[in-house]
Formats: structure tokens, sequence, C-alpha cells
């Protein structure tokens, strides 16, 4: 089965996280799609694989005789999806032959544009996948966990040599929690790549450090008519904190290695409000001084408007994996290779944003992230190519050849 195959059947389970939930996973719909991986990797012979509690799935192809000495690589994909546009059913539509020219998804209304997505014209020939633009499309993360099932199933059919491989899928990514709960022993490998980028040929090991941040603004509501020197509107004081910070520190104003301040969601009245922010740098120095904007913000506030108007809380999210992939860096060499091996441009790019990697390598497991071949993720533009994702999936194989050459010995390592 193709990779874009696999794609289309894991896209109709729906498996939005939830951010609001304290269940682990946060949505029980993610373990429907788990246990149809499970029953996929048992026809294929995997016969290991298993669904914990908690909706981790882990499986392993035993290495080739005579490889069992090779380095035990590891591929990841996530399970879930955004919440945001995966409120019905997703309908993929198949733009065969895709002409690089602006495209109408479906009937929404909506219009796919080459002026919004410069790289469009580079997909010319190429045969297209959108949703009908009223829901995502879901290929973060289905894309990664299409191509490494294909991966899998060509390794065990071609009978391709190879060392231990692992294989995890993770749920609630997209909240921040894939690796809260990931077995680390359970995986059993060296080092690992999660499959969770964009263009095919990403290699991606420095990503943001991150935090999210949340103002609880509290108001002094009375009759508006006698309310001289006495209200203190929590909506407006919402506003007024907005308005101190860098107004172009924006994730629409700032590209590469820039962070940013991202107001996430805000809601209020006169008596209460709330604003939700995600901040994001990939300079450690640089992160902590925005955490401490934030901080001076609060203390002003509460200065012009009285003590306890605003509370921040900032909660630390993950850190750049930069750190710890320095001392792996074979990782991001034999990834080169292994594009070029096969026929795929290697695109060495920052994350603007996480990935389960991130953490895992802080945990111990060197994870650098891989391009699947998707753009335009978490909303209704998101579009991939069967070619990126079929290029996304060579690549895999290669890293499974390059780390069983030399019986054992692992390249360049």
């Amino acid at each position: 089965m193709k990779p874009y195959e696999r794609l289309l059947k894991y896209i109709a389970i729906r498996t939005p996280s939830d951010e609001e939930s304290a269940t682990v996973p946060s949505s029980a719909c993610q373990f429907e799609l788990a246990q149809h991986l499970l029953r996929e990797l048992f026809t294929m012979g995997i016969t290991d694989a298993k669904v914990d509690t908690k909706c981790y799935l882990y499986a392993h192809i035993p290495p080739t005789p005579g490889y069992e000495d090779c380095p035990r690589l590891g591929f990841i994909a996530h399970l879930d999806t955004v919440s945001e546009f995966c409120d019905r059913r997703i309908l993929a539509e198949i733009h065969e032959d895709y002409n690089g020219k602006d495209l109408p998804l479906g009937t929404s209304g909506r219009i796919l544009s080459s002026d919004m997505f410069p790289h469009l014209r580079e997909l010319k020939g190429r045969t297209l996948i959108t949703s009908d633009g009223t829901t995502i499309l879901g290929a973060d993360d289905k894309a990664g966990i299409a191509e490494i099932m294909t991966m899998a199933e060509r390794i065990l059919d071609e009978e391709i040599p190879h060392g231990p491989v692992s294989i995890a899928f993770t749920p609630d990514e997209e909240i921040g929690m894939g690796a809260a709960h990931f077995n680390i022993e359970e995986f059993d490998a060296d080092f690992a790549y999660t499959l969770d980028g964009d263009t095919e040929g990403e290699i991606q090991y420095e990503n943001f450090n991150a935090a999210k941040a949340e103002f609880q603004v509290t108001g002094v509501n009375v009759h508006p008519g006698s309310s001289k020197d006495v209200m203190v509107n929590a909506s407006l004081v919402a506003m007024e904190i907005n308005s101190m910070l860098p107004a172009d520190e924006t994730p629409r104003d700032t590209d590469g290695y820039e962070g940013f301040y991202h107001l996430t969601d805000m809601k209020g009245d006169v008596g209460s409000a709330v604003l939700r922010y995600i901040i994001r740098d990939h300079s450690a120095e640089k992160f902590e001084e925005r955490k401490e904007t934030l901080r001076r913000i609060e203390k002003k506030i509460n200065e012009k408007w009285g003590r306890g108007t605003a509370v921040l809380t900032i909660t630390d999210q993950y850190r750049n994996m930069a750190e710890i992939i320095a001392g792996s860096m074979h990782l991001i060499r034999n990834a080169e290779k292994a594009c070029e091996a096969a026929g795929v441009t290697p695109l060495i790019l920052p994350i603007r944003g996480g990935t389960d990697g991130a953490q895992l390598s802080f945990k111990g497991l060197p994870c650098p992230n891989l391009g699947t071949g998707g753009h335009g993720y978490h909303g209704p533009y998101e579009h991939i190519t069967a070619e990126g994702m079929e290029a996304a999936c060579r690549i895999a194989l290669e890293l499974v050849k390059i780390y069983a050459e030399e019986t054992g010995t692992g390249s360049d390592l």
C-alpha cells in the first residue's frame, strides 16, 4: 500500500486532542486509531505490537540475522490532531496532475492560494491532497504514521537487511503531552526520529524553547452610572496587558530563529478576564527575557490598578533539543545522506514549534524531526502530495539501511 492510501484511511478516524481534559489520553477517539494500527501491524507480522492504557502504541521489527548488534533505531509519530476545524467528518479531495494554481476547496468558499502558499507552484504535476475546506486534513501527523507504517511493510515484504527497528505512536502531542508518559524502556531504541515536519527532506533539530502563560484579570464591577474612580473593567485591563507586548513579535511578524508572543485565547467581561499566550524562542537567554517581560507587565498592572488585579501563571513546556543532539550529530549527517540516497534535497531548518522529540531528547532519547511532505498544518488549508509522502517514506527506509551498514557499527557514528 502507498503512504497516501494509508493516509486517506487514517484521516477518516477523527482524533482531536482536548486541552481541557484531565484524562490520558485527552480524547478516547485516539484509541480507535491506535487499535486500527495495532491490527494492521499484526497483519504485517509484527507480533509484539501493543497499545498501553494511556494510548501509546509500541512495536518492534526484530533485526535481520547477523544485524543484531546494529544501533537500535526508532521512528515516532503522533495519533492526535488539533481540535480546531475538526468538528465534523473529514473529507479528502484528491487533485491529480495539480496545475500549481489557486484551488477552490470544495464548496467552502476557501481558496488554496499560491499567494498565501508560494510553494504551490512547485507542486505542479503532483497529486495534491486537501480537505474540502471545512476541516483540517489530518496529515499532521497521520502522514507521519502512514509513512512509518509503509516503511515497516516494505522492510518486511522486501526483506531489506536491517538492525533493530522500534516504532511508537503517541497521543496528545498537539497539547504538549505526547512525551509525558512515553516509556523509553518499552520503546527500546538508542535514538529515533519523529516524522512530524513539513516539506519532504526537512531535517530539524533546533526547536523553540516553549512555555504557556495565562493572565487572570479581576476587575471591579459597579453600576456604570456611579463608577467614577471605582470601576476597573477587567476586559479593558486585558486589552492594556496585550498592548504592552511588542507589537511586531507575533507569529505573523517573525520567521526563522525569531521568537514571539502568541495570544491563543481571550475571554472576559467587566468583572473578570483571561488572556492565554504561548511564548517561543530558540535562544534560551531570549526565552527567559520574554518570560521576564510578562512578569514586569504583571507588576505594572498591579501597581496601576491594585494588588491582585492581574495574576500571571507561566508553565514551561519544552526546551530546544539542539543542546542534546549536539552529542549525536550522526543523526543529522545520516539524515542528509538518506535524503540524497532518496533523491531529495536535504533542508536543515529550525523548527518553529516543537515535537515529541524535543522532550524525549531531554529524557535520554536523542530524537530529531523529519519532514512528511505536508504544508499548511492546523487549519483548513492543510495539504500534502502523494509524491512528497513517498519521498518521506524512502528517506526513512534509507536511514534503516544506513544504520544497518558495516554489520552493526553504524555509518558515521
